[in-house]
C-alpha cells in the first residue's frame, strides 16, 4: 500500500495534464497510474507509425461496439490509446478546439464556468504554438507544454487541395482555432521537431526523475475505486499479476477516458442500480447517468486510387520513395514520415441557415479502409487518398455498460450510430458537399479509381452506402456528463455527485460533443481541473 495526496487513474490526455500540473507544487504528492507502457517508443514518436497502432493492439485497447442498428447490424471499431499519453499517443495529432458556441452551450445547460470565455485561457495556457506570430494572439498561446506546429511533410497535395477548394467555390481558412472556424485548409498538429507531441511528452516525460513528488506507474490496470462510506480513499489496481492499493489523502482523479471511466465507476459500485444488479456488483452510490449520453462523430470515408507516390501506398516505386523518406526523416525530421495522414480538411455548413459548421472533412494522404485494418488482412495498399466526412453534432445517443463484473473484460459500447434518422439526412447533405470538393478538377484528375462511391448519386444510394461504411472518427465523449440535473454524473467542478474526494478529468465529462477533434479540448479540461483542485 502506498499513499499520496492525489492518485490519478489513467494516463491519457486528461490524466497526464492534471498530474503534470498538480505536481508543479512540491508540497503535493501525485501518483499517476497507467494501464499501458511509458509512451516513448518509436511507434509513438514517428507520426507515420500511427498506421501501426490504430489498426492493431499495439498501444491500443482495440475495442469494438455492439452491433449497430443504424449500420445494418455491423460492429464498429473503437481504437483507444493504451500507454502514457492515451489516445494522444496514437491519434492523427490534429489540433482543433471545436466551435466557441459549443462551450457556451455547455454553460447554458448547467456547466457554469465552462463557456468559451472561461475555457479559452486554458487552451492558451496549454499551447506552445510555433506559428504564433502568424496568428491572432487573442486565440493562441506560447510557452505551454503542448507543442502545436505546421506540418513538415512538404507534400504537393497541399497545393492541389487548395486549388480544389478554390475550384469548388468553398471558403479557405488558415486558422480553424481563430475567430472563424468555417473553411478548409491545412491542419496544425501536435508535433515538435517532426515528432509526435503527446500529452505525456508535454506534461509528464520532461519531469520524470526530476520531480520527486511525481510517481508514475505503468502497466497498472485499474480495477476499482475504494471508498470509506461515500468518500473515495484510493484505487485498487493490478500489476504483474498482483493486486495493489494506492491510497489518496485528498482526492482520487479518474481519467480513464469516455469508455473506461464509466466502466471503472460501475465496477466500483457507482451507477444505475439495475445495471449493477445485472452484473452482481454491490451498490455504493446510485448515479443512473453513469455510462449514458455516449456521443461520437459518425464518419464516412471516400477513397480513391492514384498513380503518384506522393501518396502513401505499397509498390516498388513506393518502396524506393519510402527509403529516401526514412533517410530524410533521420537527418531533417521532415517529409513523409512526419505525416499525420489527415493533413488537410476543415469545417463546412451544409445549409446556409446554420449558425455554425455541421460537418468536418479530413483529407488523408493514404487510402484508409476499415481504419487501415484492411492492410493487415490483404497486405495490399494502392497509392491514393481518402476524404473523411463526419457529422459534428449527431442527435443519436448511446451508452457504455458492463459485460461482466470482471475488470479485465471490455465494456459494452453502443454509440447508436445513425440511430436517429435525422443524422442520416444530415450526412446525405454532407456527402453531397464533400463530392463537390472531390469533383473539382485539381483532385479529380489525380485519381484513377473511385473505390466505394462510383455511380452513387440518389439519396437512397447515398443512405445505403452510409449504412455500409460509417464508423467512428475516434471522438467518444459524454458518458459521465457534467451538469446539475439528476442525470449528470459530475458537477461543474468535476466532482462526482454524491461522492467526496472523487473527480473525473477526461472527455467523459463533456455534456455534448464539440464541433471538432476532441484531444485539445480534453487537455483543456485537464488544465482547468488542476486549477479547480488547487483551489479546493
Amino acid at each position: 500500500m502506498e499513499e499520496f495526496d492525489y492518485v490519478v487513474l489513467g494516463g491519457g490526455s486528461g490524466g497526464c495534464t492534471v498530474a503534470g500540473r498538480l505536481s508543479e507544487d512540491d508540497a503535493r504528492s501525485v501518483l499517476l497510474l497507467e494501464a499501458g507502457g511509458d509512451g516513448t517508443s518509436w511507434v509513438v514518436k514517428v507520426p507515420m507509425a500511427a498506421a501501426i497502432s490504430v489498426p492493431t493492439a499495439i498501444n491500443n485497447w482495440a475495442l469494438q461496439t455492439v452491433p449497430q442498428r443504424g449500420l445494418d447490424g455491423r460492429r464498429g471499431y473503437q481504437p483507444r490509446g493504451r500507454g502514457l499519453g492515451g489516445s494522444s499517443a496514437i491519434n492523427a495529432m490534429v489540433y482543433t478546439r471545436g466551435h466557441a458556441t459549443d462551450y457556451d452551450d455547455w454553460a447554458a445547460a448547467g456547466a457554469d464556468g465552462w463557456a468559451f470565455a472561461d475555457v479559452l485561457p486554458y487552451f492558451k495556457r496549454a499551447e506552445n504554438n510555433e506559428q504564433f506570430e502568424l496568428l491572432d494572439p487573442a486565440f493562441h498561446g506560447q510557452g505551454g507544454p503542448l507543442n502545436v506546429a505546421a506540418l513538415r511533410t512538404d507534400n504537393p497535395f497541399h497545393g492541389y487541395f487548395a486549388d480544389a477548394v478554390r475550384e469548388a467555390g468553398l471558403p479557405w481558412n488558415a486558422d480553424f482555432n481563430g475567430a472563424v472556424q468555417d473553411g478548409l485548409g491545412a491542419y496544425q498538429v501536435t508535433q515538435k521537431g517532426g515528432e509526435r507531441c503527446s500529452a505525456a511528452r508535454g506534461y509528464i516525460h520532461p519531469h520524470l526523475g526530476k520531480r520527486r513528488n511525481l510517481a508514475v506507474v505503468c502497466r497498472a490496470r485499474g480495477r476499482r475505486i475504494l471508498f470509506d462510506g461515500r468518500r473515495a480513499v484510493g484505487v485498487e489496481y493490478e500489476r504483474d499479476g498482483r493486486v495493489h492499493v494506492a491510497r489518496a489523502r485528498h482526492e482520487v482523479i479518474l481519467s480513464a477516458g469516455a469508455l473506461h471511466t464509466p466502466q471503472i465507476l460501475m465496477l466500483s459500485g457507482v451507477g444505475d442500480p439495475a445495471e449493477l444488479r445485472r452484473t452482481g456488483i454491490a451498490l455504493v452510490h446510485e448515479l443512473p447517468g453513469v455510462g449514458r449520453n455516449l456521443q461520437d462523430h459518425p464518419d464516412f470515408v471516400f477513397s480513391f486510387e492514384s498513380a503518384t507516390t506522393d501518396l502513401v501506398g505499397l509498390s516498388l516505386r513506393g518502396a524506393g520513395r519510402l527509403l529516401r523518406e526514412i533517410s530524410r526523416f533521420r537527418t531533417q525530421r521532415r517529409g513523409m514520415l512526419t505525416t499525420n495522414y489527415a493533413e488537410l480538411g476543415g469545417f463546412l455548413r451544409t445549409r446556409p441557415d446554420l449558425t455554425r459548421p455541421d460537418i468536418q472533412l479530413h483529407f488523408t494522404v493514404a487510402i484508409v479502409d476499415d481504419h487501415a485494418r484492411a492492410l493487415f488482412r490483404t497486405f495490399r495498399l494502392p497509392h491514393g487518398f481518402s476524404l473523411h466526412m463526419c457529422l459534428l453534432r449527431p442527435r443519436s445517443r448511446g451508452r457504455v455498460t458492463l459485460a461482466s463484473a470482471d475488470p479485465r473484460a471490455a465494456p459494452l459500447i453502443d454509440p447508436d450510430f445513425l440511430g436517429d434518422p435525422r443524422d442520416v439526412d444530415d450526412m446525405v447533405a454532407g456527402f453531397r458537399l464533400a463530392r463537390r470538393l472531390l469533383d473539382a478538377p485539381a483532385l479529380a484528375r489525380r485519381t484513377t479509381r473511385d473505390l466505394h462511391t462510383a455511380g452513387i448519386s440518389s439519396d437512397e444510394e447515398i443512405r445505403a452506402v452510409l449504412r455500409q461504411r460509417v464508423d467512428t472518427i475516434y471522438h467518444p465523449v459524454g458518458t459521465c456528463r457534467m451538469g446539475t440535473d439528476p442525470d449528470a454524473v459530475v458537477d461543474p467542478q468535476l466532482r462526482v455527485h454524491g461522492i467526496e474526494g472523487l473527480r473525473i478529468v477526461d472527455a467523459s465529462v463533456m455534456p455534448t460533443l464539440v464541433g471538432g477533434n476532441t484531444n485539445a479540448p480534453t487537455i483543456m479540461i485537464g488544465e482547468k481541473a488542476a486549477d479547480l483542485i488547487r483551489g479546493a
